[in-house]
């Protein structure tokens, strides 16, 4: 793919995870949130390349959270962490927890200390929110989606080359 074909599908895929968060706000944001705009991630798994677009698309969906800068900036960094790090494991599944424990990490203890949620079992709750959230979106959503997108020739060729 030459450099100017992949920043057409890295703003595409930036621009598809943005909208799909915002489209689905009401539960994109929060101490419990599904973020189905996640699925995509697991690009990252299949070909580094994409990690560009990802990135960029957290961060303008993350424009919009109600946690302002410091989501712009913990969540955005929480994505980037799982993206680089899920190219380097073995399976789809195990690169899918990358996001469900980064985020659930991440994004929950950012929640619970913007939100002032005290350091005992709440804090727990709110990272097992988060966490459980990116499983339903990464490693259940996704990994079903990019069993259907590998199955067309013309996708695969996209997703993996």
């Amino acid at each position: 793919m030459n450099q100017t074909k992949l920043i057409i599908v890295n703003a595409t895929i930036a621009t598809i995870y943005a909208v799909l968060t915002l489209a689905l706000a009401p539960i994109s944001y929060g101490p419990i949130q599904i973020r189905l705009s996640e699925c995509l991630v697991l690009l990252a798994f299949y070909n580094k390349k994409y990690i560009p677009g990802l990135t960029i698309g957290c961060l303008l969906a993350n424009i919009n959270s109600p946690l302002g800068i410091t989501d712009i900036f913990i969540g955005t960094t929480a994505t980037l962490i799982s993206l680089l790090l899920m190219q380097y494991l073995p399976t789809v599944f195990i690169a899918s927890l990358a996001p469900v424990f980064i985020n659930g990490i991440m994004i929950g203890g950012e929640l619970a200390y913007l939100s002032e949620i005290p350091m005992d079992s709440t804090l727990l709750a709110v990272i097992t929110y988060i966490g459980f959230g990116e499983f339903l979106s990464v490693s259940i959503l996704g990994i079903l989606l990019f069993k259907l997108l590998l199955k067309n020739p013309i996708l695969r060729k996209y997703i993996i080359d």
